[in-house]
């Protein structure tokens, strides 16, 4: 009952949050010694981190999303960041005309400007296992009846430490039922249903996820077989 009282922040006071957002974390990187003379641009946009430049491996990089995740108000954590030099190979899935960043590699069941090959996401994807750095699926996951298998399908190509963005209407917002072409209905706590599916079934761990009332937003990263459950602590920041 709490969730219906939830009501959509205005995009005036989104841009506000940002502008604290922006300079919290100028404020974390002047005192705390391990983000010093990284070269890494952190940007808010409606409460979302966009994290750019380059680290020099991948647990530098998973530092500064998780100090970034942490500020309050941060929704989601979005980056194309480079490793050690190599340019991520980042996935836009049903990315139509309008992918997240440009030069992602867009897959789409239609034809359009932005999309550099077709693919039926409600079927498996053309992509080699353990190959991918970063996918979005945004405004996807509510058009597909299973879309498990897409979350499966995301799940084998990401490479290890790889990370799944999600971003989709919250049903108890008008925008999850006034399009036609939704047939599913999500929340934040269908994220925690994902991250903790039974055994024998593909896992992750949340990052962050979140909800502005309007829509939810998940990042996701895969576990392997052997990688320990997210501890309870850790659920608990996110989920009911």
């Amino acid at each position: 009952m709490v969730a219906l009282a939830r009501t959509a922040i205005p995009g005036e006071r989104l841009r506000a949050i940002d502008g604290f957002l922006a300079g919290a974390f100028a404020d974390l990187a002047k005192h705390d010694n391990r983000l010093r003379g990284l070269d890494v641009e952190v940007r808010f946009d409606r409460g979302v981190a966009h994290l750019t430049g380059d680290v020099a491996d991948a647990e530098v990089l998973r530092l500064v999303r998780q100090l970034v995740g942490q500020l309050e108000g941060v929704l989601a954590v979005w980056s194309r960041v480079r490793v050690a030099g190599r340019e991520p190979v980042v996935m836009d899935l049903g990315c139509g005309a309008a992918k997240q960043y440009p030069g992602n590699l867009g897959l789409d069941l239609r034809r359009a400007d932005g999309v550099d090959a077709q693919a039926d996401l409600s079927g498996g994807l053309p992509i080699a296992d353990n190959s991918v750095d970063v996918i979005f699926t945004v405004h996807i996951l509510e058009h597909l009846i299973d879309f498990l298998s897409l979350v499966d399908e995301c799940h084998r190509i990401l490479r290890p430490g790889g990370v799944l963005h999600v971003m989709s209407p919250w049903w108890g917002h008008v925008n999850a039922v006034a399009d036609p072409t939704h047939v599913r209905l999500l929340d934040v706590q269908t994220i925690k249903g994902i991250c903790t599916r039974p055994p024998g079934t593909p896992r992750w761990y949340p990052l962050h996820a979140g909800c502005d009332g309007a829509s939810i937003f998940a990042d996701m990263t895969p576990l392997a077989a052997n990688d320990p459950e997210p501890s309870e602590s850790h659920m608990a920041r996110f989920f009911d």
